[in-house]
């Protein structure tokens, strides 16, 4: 039976003890089945993998990063983002898969004679858990209401002056509950 090789894994017989580093790029195409391409993603993914190896375990920090282009939620206007995220994921070597102690859930089971471990579907589902709920752009007034102050630049508060009706209710309602 061939085994066909994976977008992203890491060969176990290569790790040393403590710790390691790896990095890989890729396309959102890349991730055949997995739509990623759909969901925004453009241009290179980023994924860099810290591996921290020991006797009886090893953990592995999958930290993404990517771009995405999507359309603004109020004004429909194109807005990229940079997309980041970060997993963390704890195997412990046994000798067989299955071995089930009642064992412990924050770890994955590893069979001690496995050649790598096969991280694409954890990259994929960290790169779907960094896509924004809301994305609004910052050129738009009327969008930067609804940003966060980060993505606004220099932490400006909207000028005081310009303030709408929904905002003058709002006072409104404010100083009569006060």
């Amino acid at each position: 039976m061939h085994k066909d090789k994976s977008l992203i894994e890491i060969g176990l017989g290569a790790l040393a003890e403590g710790t390691n580093e790896f990095n890989f790029t890729c396309k959102a195409a890349d991730f055949k089945g997995r739509q990623l391409a759909d969901a925004g993603f453009t241009g290179e993914i980023k994924v860099n993998v810290i591996a921290e190896k020991s006797d009886d375990e090893v953990t592995l920090t999958i930290n993404t990063s990517a771009m995405g282009d999507f359309t603004c939620d109020i004004c429909l206007a194109p807005v990229s983002k940079k997309l980041t995220g970060t997993l963390v994921l704890s195997y412990l070597f046994s000798e067989a898969p299955d071995d089930d102690d009642g064992g412990d859930e924050e770890y994955i089971r590893l069979d001690r004679s496995a050649d790598s471990i096969d991280i694409t579907g954890e990259v994929c589902e960290t790169l779907l858990l960094s896509l924004p709920m809301k994305v609004t752009c910052t050129d738009n007034p009327d969008c930067r209401l609804y940003s966060s102050k980060e993505s606004i630049g220099n932490n400006e508060e909207p000028p005081p002056d310009n303030v709408t009706s929904w905002q003058e209710s709002l006072e409104k309602l404010k100083n009569k509950y006060r």
